[in-house]
């Protein structure tokens, strides 16, 4: 049983910044890559940022420049700083992390967060 839980979400005018956290716990051997979606009401959900084991990062071209993802693997937790906040943001945001259960198993499982509401004021 893996379960992820995600913090640091709420309101903020435009520019500003927040930054969001998610720990997962549970059955966990080791975290391939963990990420960010987010969802908007009536829009599909979106891969905002990735972060490989290795450290490798992907973003959406929307939030180039002004968000950042990072991990810490001591604490299987993962990071989106997010800065120069803009309302095209709003929505909210899910965690995401590939599980690796055992050092038997290779087999990754996909697991998510609950979700945390982001709302940018104009």
């Amino acid at each position: 049983q893996v379960q992820l839980v995600e913090s640091g979400g709420g309101l903020v005018q435009a520019g500003g910044s927040l930054r969001l956290s998610c720990a997962a716990s549970g059955s966990i051997f080791s975290i391939n890559v963990m990420g960010w979606y987010r969802q908007a009401p009536g829009n599909q959900r979106e891969l905002v940022a990735s972060i490989s084991s290795g450290g490798r990062t992907n973003y959406a071209d929307s939030v180039k420049g002004r968000f950042t993802i990072s991990r810490d693997d001591a604490k299987n937790t993962v990071y989106l700083q997010m800065n120069s906040l803009k309302p095209e943001d709003t929505a909210v945001y899910y965690c995401n992390a590939e599980v690796r259960y055992t050092s038997i198993s290779y087999n990754l499982y996909t697991h998510w967060g609950q979700g945390t509401q982001v709302t940018v004021s104009s």
